[in-house]
């Protein structure tokens, strides 16, 4: 992996081609799924390039199987993989901040009544201990009732759309195939 002013290359050696996909994918080369090692192995080495600058795949295979054909499949196949890798994250997001939507419904009725309960226990009880108990676990209870929403609209949503950019970069990359 290198990375010059102008672009941050990943190379890859494949000793051959059918070993860059997934080999209990039973769609064509074009619309296969990469290696999971091959995936990981781009994946890992793109999370390291400068967010600045374009990146380069590189996949070295050897002469015997040169031909435009596979140029073309294996350049196709891995932007295919990506966007189909982006497509997955974004369903993910929508149905993770769907799920924030329906946890917020579910709260924010919870907290109101858990506020008003609390406010009426302490109006009618006064300051007696056990009034004050009731009064803040009813509090603690309307929080907590939304701890799942506030978790996904804080911080659960961050390292998907994070991956979601970082496979839309890889889709968008230039991939060069080298014959050895």
């Amino acid at each position: 992996m290198r990375a010059d002013g102008s672009h941050y290359t990943i190379l890859i050696r494949v000793d051959r081609m059918a070993r860059l996909f997934n080999s209990l994918d039973p769609t064509p080369f074009r619309e296969r799924d990469l290696d999971d090692d091959a995936e990981r192995f781009i994946v890992e080495w793109a999370q390291e390039a400068p967010a600045n600058v374009p990146i380069e795949i590189v996949i070295q295979l050897p002469k015997e199987e040169a031909n435009t054909e596979s140029e073309q499949t294996v350049t196709h196949a891995v932007q295919h993989n990506f966007e189909g890798r982006a497509a997955q994250a974004n369903r993910e997001l929508r149905e993770l901040l769907r799920e924030g939507r329906r946890a917020l419904i579910i709260g924010i009725p919870i907290l109101a009544f858990s506020l008003i309960a609390s406010r009426m226990v302490n109006n009618l009880s006064g300051a007696a201990a056990f009034s004050r108990v009731i009064s803040e676990s009813l509090l603690i209870f309307g929080w907590v009732a939304n701890w799942r929403a506030l978790e996904i609209f804080l911080y659960g949503w961050w390292p998907i759309a994070r991956r979601r950019a970082l496979y839309r970069r890889l889709a968008s990359s230039s991939v060069t195939v080298l014959w050895n």
